[in-house]
């Protein structure tokens, strides 16, 4: 009788824990174990694959796309790894496309000649106008290369904010209301690079927030 009871605790306990995780509203993008929900475009299909619970991206460059497209409110947070020299980016409100698709980027860079850092709004290379907002731009490495950090963006409308590691880098209201909707992705910036993500979380967020 002692047995039955304690599996039943044990039961409504785990019940409890999946119902409170599921009321805070985050959602794993990613199971763990396979690139299921996700995909590249044939044009740059880099080189993915997930090796001891965590998706790595290396070879040429690449961006792996979720499945789904039309994410516009959110926050959007990844447990990342870069080696050193390393350069990736996660991309949120993005355009399904090959090369270095059309959306924004948080950017990824512990110790690449790239001199913009982890923690900065990377805007694609037909936003030069961007490059010179001081505002989205982290010049100093908030991580060592070859350990593991949380990055999250925040989307609420024209308005993007990032942290690292629980810390905000980025506060910025875009006066030109770029990439309202679109796709995630994880980029593999060149041959020299090693990302690895373990977790890829989103919390979808309602339009009047």
């Amino acid at each position: 009788m002692r047995s039955m009871f304690c599996g039943v605790l044990a039961l409504a306990l785990l019940t409890s824990t999946v119902r409170a995780d599921d009321k805070d509203g985050w959602v794993s993008l990613f199971n763990g174990k396979d690139l299921t929900g996700w995909k590249t475009h044939p044009k740059s299909p880099g080189k993915w694959k997930v090796e001891d619970g965590a998706i790595v991206g290396t070879g040429n460059a690449s961006h792996l796309f979720t499945e789904k497209g039309d994410y516009r409110n959110f926050r959007f947070r990844m447990e990342i790894m870069i080696n050193d020299k390393g350069n990736s980016g996660q991309y949120f409100r993005t355009q399904f496309g090959p090369g270095f698709p059309m959306g924004w980027e948080a950017q990824i860079n512990a110790t690449h000649g790239d001199p913009v850092k982890t923690g900065s709004l990377y805007p694609d290379g037909r936003q030069k106008d961007l490059k010179e907002v001081k505002e989205i731009r982290i010049l100093k490495a908030l991580h060592k290369p070859n350990e593991w950090f949380t990055q999250e963006v925040e989307c609420i409308g024209p308005k993007i904010t990032i942290y690292v590691n629980g810390t905000k880098t980025v506060e910025w209201t875009d006066p030109m209301e770029r990439f309202k909707t679109g796709h995630f992705a994880i980029q593999q910036h060149d041959p020299g690079s090693v990302v690895k993500v373990r977790k890829v979380e989103v919390k979808v967020l309602p339009e009047s927030k």
